[in-house]
């Protein structure tokens, strides 16, 4: 995984000094990142939570229709939490559709307790994954889109095997708070399925900016409505402060 991140970013480093120095344009069409610190790492399926600060970092790397994104996350100790290599591709692109299919492989760490030598011991123990997704979005106003999410994922090591994620959701954005500072608003209905466990959740993401500036305050309030998933927490949220750049 890491000569993964370290070829990627190489690669980029050498696009980007090619197309300065010769005033041409780069293999890459675009190429974007942020960075977010959080007193609660949320995980992409809102119900699961790291419990602690962390610190995420997204990348993009566009070529036409097709997109490689990283998506990397530890806690502020340095421990690894997750690590997502998305291939995305914007399938299909309308006036008022699109759809989005991607696939990844990915790693979850999670600390364990092991018994060597009669003596008591953590380690961080990997569990691989591969999943796949699709999104469909309508675009009913400039700054208001619904649609749907669906990713499958299936476990490769002690972790559950099929894992079914579905999302219902609504994305409001530029919303005109006071001088320059505006909201986006997405509230969203899942349902999530590991193996023969199911929950239904409601989720809100919430963020505030000033215009044109790349930082921004996001965030995070999730409720479980019903569910026999562990851990059953009835309520999370977080708080985060994130970084944009192009």
């Amino acid at each position: 995984m890491e000569k993964i991140i370290i070829t990627a970013f190489a690669l980029l480093s050498f696009n980007l000094s090619y197309s300065q120095n010769n005033n041409q344009k780069g293999f890459l069409d675009d190429f974007k990142a942020s960075a977010s610190i959080t007193n609660n790492g949320i995980s992409l399926v809102p119900t699961f939570s790291l419990g602690d600060p962390a610190i995420l970092f997204d990348v993009k790397l566009i070529k036409g229709k097709y997109s490689f994104e990283p998506d990397i996350r530890y806690s502020l100790e340095g421990k690894p939490w997750t690590m997502l290599f998305w291939f995305r591709h914007k399938t299909v692109e309308k006036k008022n559709f699109s759809l989005r299919t991607g696939i990844h492989p990915g790693v979850n760490f999670r600390t364990i307790q092991i018994n060597r030598d009669v003596v008591n011991e953590n380690i961080i123990e990997a569990r691989r994954f591969i999943a796949a997704e699709i999104a469909p979005n309508f675009i009913i106003r400039n700054n208001i889109t619904v649609g749907a999410y669906y990713l499958y994922s299936r476990g490769l090591d002690n972790s559950p095997k099929n894992n079914h994620f579905l999302v219902a959701n609504s994305f409001f954005s530029n919303i005109n708070l006071f001088d320059n500072y505006q909201a986006s608003v997405s509230p969203q209905v899942y349902y999530l399925k590991q193996d023969k466990l199911d929950g239904l959740y409601t989720v809100g993401f919430i963020t505030i900016n000033k215009k044109l500036s790349p930082i921004s305050l996001s965030f995070i309030l999730n409720k479980a409505i019903e569910t026999k998933i562990l851990p059953e927490d009835d309520f999370t949220w977080n708080v985060s402060i994130n970084y944009k750049f192009k």
